[in-house]
């Protein structure tokens, strides 16, 4: 029996069995490969879908983070629809692999790099939008470090956008996010997913 979980950096005990789905989002055709030992291997999400029918980027010239990038859906799907740079972070190491595979097969313009949290970027990237389906099985502490670092890398004006189940924390997550952004909005609610949104406001 392994102790590794989606969020563990190495899939050790966990045997490979590599698959493909197919998605259609908005008019464009996606084909991922996942894997054993990645979150939601069998096909997209809910919560992530719910994030990507939510998000609209903002104008700042800069790349979009998707921290927590998994085999890498959503930041896929946003480079593509937007035609936006997208960097993606995950501490997964199969993730990343799969990941970087998925990009080349979509075409997209995009990177992704095994990363602890924001361990792993340059302390110079700074971003316009940072989005996240955070890996509640984690912990809080985590998930929390994943709001306090987007503020850090944030550009002024620049939002988080985070997918979150009202079960799992929606509520401690709002409040949290107040406390760090001075502002938190509930863009939606879908089947007891929410959509948080916080801006990085500019600094007299």
């Amino acid at each position: 029996m392994s102790n590794s979980h989606y969020y563990s950096e190495k899939q050790e005990g966990i045997t490979n069995n590599p698959q493909d789905f197919t998605l259609f989002f908005k008019e464009h055709k996606f084909i991922f490969t996942t894997d054993n030992g990645v979150f939601s291997k069998k096909y997209l999400d809910f919560g992530s879908h719910t994030l990507l029918e939510a998000f609209i980027p903002n104008d700042i010239d800069a790349p979009i983070l998707d921290v927590g990038c998994g085999y890498g859906p959503m930041g896929i799907v946003i480079s593509t629809i937007f035609n936006r740079k997208v960097v993606m972070i995950d501490i997964n190491e199969r993730a990343i692999e799969l990941a970087n595979k998925n990009i080349k097969k979509n075409n997209a313009c995009a990177q992704a790099l095994k990363s602890n949290l924001y361990d792993s970027l340059d302390e110079t990237m700074k971003f316009s939008s940072i989005v996240s389906n955070p890996p509640i099985r984690a912990g809080k502490k985590v998930v929390f470090d994943i709001y306090r670092g987007a503020n850090e890398r944030l550009l002024s004006g620049g939002e988080l956008w985070i997918v979150i189940q009202k079960k799992q924390g929606a509520p401690s997550s709002q409040k949290e996010l107040i406390n760090i952004f001075g502002n938190c909005e509930v863009v939606c609610k879908e089947k007891g997913y929410y959509i948080l949104k916080s801006i990085k406001k500019t600094i007299d």
